[in-house]
């Protein structure tokens, strides 16, 4: 028996199992299978088209693209994660879900896959003795999505609808008290390190915090996993949940913030200095940050939708700066314990493939400390209210911005680089056809 096999095993009650790999708009894609063909799966792996990882968000083949019919359509390899076999609690039959990545038939890694791509920013530090710790802030909206227009689900517990959002509400969060306690058990049951829920600022938003891991990969995981975990659970309470990042025009966005640091071989945090300042290491990863923060915008925002968020005084940054204690930048340092120094970095929408976000978060952060680059002075105030450079505007200069740019280029293959435009650039054609409840329909379920 093999380790990955071990679970499953162990769980004789399983009828079916799932395949799945994450493109590169998050969507997870693969297949359905009985049981029976575990020991398969986990020995010999599966297969499936390379350009299934490069899919426009309605799983569409893109027009254009040279995996398709220019070379045949070629297979890739799809071999397990480190993860294994876990639940499916979101399903009514007993079912299994198999995380898998993409490799070639020479068995090198297939650089157009987004969780290859985090690996070798990972493998960057690995050869400069460091270790990145990754924790990731979940944002979301419990949606009725029954009617002409979207609005908060009846509260399983009261029987009715919540009129106004209120920000850190226990009440707002006891009147969804059953779809928590059987989130927080399926987490469990999955090993996603779910921490602590808040209500948030819009009606029927919410957050979970997973907890910081020293595997970016796991956490990466962990995000793709949980926003697949609570899309499904929330169908099986009769409403929607979504990640968009922004539903509602009068409420504010969905974020996806992530907060890491960096240890030495010694298991020693680098951006600490013992005061509350932070070391030298610290302030070129923010300065890395902020170098390739305009050309990243397209990770951060991915979507149509996604520039709805990135709007002043919406509690979403929109600006290309940093500060202590300060919401309103895009880089935030938390105050609290010196060991525990860290970087916040405020920009992406819940929208976002969190294995794209964390490698160009933390293959800038590296670069900027590679070369020692010197931060520029943070702000103190609103951030909104100062004449600071700008992240991209709109979606189509975020493409033009993410093709050209020399420190995207030092973070992805250019095989991945080539994919996200043609993706995006397909999925900005079509969706300029569409008007705003059109969009709003795709993207609900989907990211």
């Amino acid at each position: 028996m093999t380790s990955i096999n071990k679970w499953l095993y162990q769980n004789p009650h399983v009828r079916t199992i799932r395949v799945a790999a994450a493109d590169l708009n998050g969507q997870a894609r693969g297949k359905r299978l009985p049981s029976r063909f575990a020991d398969k799966l986990a020995t010999e792996g599966t297969r499936f088209p390379l350009s299934v990882l490069n899919l426009d968000i309605w799983g569409e083949d893109i027009d254009d693209s040279p995996l398709v019919f220019e070379s045949g359509d070629r297979d890739g390899i799809l071999r397990p994660t480190e993860r294994g076999f876990m639940p499916m609690p979101w399903l009514e039959v007993p079912s299994a879900l198999l995380p898998i990545w993409m490799f070639r038939e020479d068995g090198r890694p297939y650089d157009g896959d987004p969780r290859h791509a985090l690996a070798r920013v990972l493998d960057r530090y690995k050869a400069r003795g460091l270790t990145p710790v990754v924790a990731m802030e979940m944002e979301f909206y419990l949606i009725d999505d029954s009617g002409r227009s979207l609005q908060v689900p009846i509260s399983p517990r009261s029987g009715k609808r919540r009129k106004a959002a209120e920000t850190l509400s226990i009440r707002a969060l006891d009147s969804f008290d059953k779809f928590f306690s059987d989130l927080y058990d399926a987490c469990e049951a999955m090993d996603i390190p779910a921490d602590t829920a808040i209500s948030e600022a819009g009606l029927g938003q919410f957050e979970i915090n997973l907890v910081h891991c020293d595997d970016a990969l796991r956490a990466a995981d962990d995000a793709w996993l949980f926003k697949m975990l609570v899309k499904g659970l929330a169908r099986r309470y009769g409403f929607a949940a979504s990640f968009m990042a922004k539903p509602y025009d009068e409420y504010a966005g969905s974020g996806l913030h992530t907060h890491f640091s960096v240890l030495d071989e010694q298991g020693n945090n680098i951006f600490n200095d013992g005061t509350n300042k932070g070391s030298d290491a610290m302030r070129s990863a923010v300065a890395g940050c902020l170098r390739a923060m305009h050309d990243s915008t397209l990770i951060f925002a991915p979507h149509a939708n996604s520039y709805d968020r990135l709007v002043p005084d919406a509690h979403a940054p929109t600006a290309i700066c940093w500060a202590y204690e300060n919401r309103t930048s895009a880089l935030r340092i938390p105050s609290g314990s010196h060991a525990a120094r860290r970087i916040e970095h405020r920009v992406a929408g819940g929208d976002v493939n969190p294995y794209l976000l964390a490698a160009v978060i933390l293959g800038a952060a590296l670069d900027g400390m590679a070369e020692n680059l010197p931060a520029p002075d943070a702000i103190t105030g609103n951030a909104y209210a100062l004449d600071l450079p700008q992240l991209a505007p709109n979606w189509a200069s975020a493409i033009d911005a993410f093709e050209s740019s020399p420190h995207i280029a030092k973070i992805f293959a250019p095989e991945l680089i080539r994919n996200m435009v043609l993706t995006k650039r397909q999925e900005l054609h079509y969706m300029g056809e569409l008007n705003e409840r059109e969009q709003q329909e795709i993207y609900l379920d989907t990211v």
